[in-house]
């Protein structure tokens, strides 16, 4: 297989390479060349998918297939699949399940409705871009060329956004740590080389199709996240149970300040309650929640990624007054 990465050195994308490569294919990387170099290998084309005429590079040359990770304005995959689809077989677009119009159905399918969006677009919230890059996907190479990934929380080593980087940060530091209830909640997710692996596995088959891709509902629960998260930092941490009402109270915005959880009755509640029946079926696997966290904690003390201070978390503050609060209060 000959495969055209856009991008290829950020989380997913640098584990399509990395997962391409290992298959022996022939793999070309398209990007700016500012977040390091490409494996050894991969034949690296640069320039800026924004910048009018840096496209141009690609022009005269011919793929099997593209993966496109792009998270921006739809018009950089409009411009990108206009000028690969005379030269490229297949298209395969990660797009994300913030594409679903609100109120989010437990259970939801492919087929649930989706914002509004246009494959043109200069800008727009990013549930509309990443719709619009499926719009623009499929005008220029035809729906029965492209596939649509909608996935969801993707994590693994590499992870760019923090959020279980954040949590084994936060149970190495140890102490008593708040635990967001209730601890049978289920999450869904994907590692990030599961997710690479079956998109390269239905680029070389064809496939075509929008897919909720990522783990089945239930693929694991707070409580089995957190422990494997103190188990592998080998930590000595307290976890201290809260309900989900008396942190709402509080003010803690689930998903960022207390990254992954998402409570019984909150209006997203239902990214972790996908139906992704249809991307089983076309082969996706999903590896246990330990190997994920396993290897993600091997990849942050291996990089020395151990300080996770950024757009997620809880303040350490916060979260001490939060769990005086807490033993203070009445059952």
């Amino acid at each position: 297989m000959r495969v055209l990465v856009l991008g290829g050195t950020w989380f997913v994308g640098r584990a399509v390479v990395a997962d391409a490569v290992s298959r022996g294919w022939t793999v070309t990387v398209f990007n700016r060349g500012v977040s390091g170099p490409a494996p050894a290998g991969v034949t690296a084309l640069r320039g800026d998918r924004t910048v009018a005429g840096d496209l141009d590079v690609l022009a005269g040359r011919e793929w099997d297939a593209v993966i496109d990770t792009w998270s921006g304005a739809p018009r950089a995959v409009a411009d990108s699949a206009r000028l690969l689809a005379g030269s490229v077989d297949h298209y395969v677009y990660v797009s994300s399940r913030s594409v679903y119009r609100a109120p989010l159905v437990p259970g939801m399918t492919e087929d649930a409705p989706t914002v509004s969006a246009e494959s043109d677009a200069g800008e727009g919230e990013y549930g509309e871009m990443k719709a619009g890059g499926e719009l623009a996907a499929r005008q220029y190479f035809g729906a029965h060329r492209v596939l649509v990934a909608r996935t969801g929380l993707v994590l693994g080593p590499h992870e760019d956004v923090g959020r279980l980087p954040w949590w084994l940060a936060r149970m190495a530091r140890g102490g008593d740590v708040l635990a967001p209830g209730p601890p049978e909640l289920t999450l869904q997710c994907v590692d990030a080389r599961d997710l690479a692996g079956w998109l390269l596995d239905t680029a070389q088959r064809r496939l075509s199709g929008t897919f909720n891709a990522l783990s089945r509902p239930g693929h694991t629960t707070m409580a089995e996240l957190l422990a494997c998260c103190r188990r592998v930092t080998g930590s000595r941490a307290e976890l201290h149970w809260v309900a989900p009402h008396v942190l709402l109270a509080a003010g803690v915005l689930p998903w960022s300040q207390v990254p992954i959880w998402l409570p019984p009755g909150h209006r997203f509640r239902a990214l972790h309650q996908t139906n992704t029946d249809k991307a089983a079926a076309a082969g996706l696997r999903c590896r246990p929640i330990e190997q994920t966290v396993t290897d993600t904690w091997r990849w942050m003390r291996a990089t020395g990624r151990l300080d996770t201070t950024g757009d997620v978390g809880l303040d350490p503050a916060v979260e001490a007054a939060i769990l005086c609060a807490a033993r203070n209060t009445p059952t």
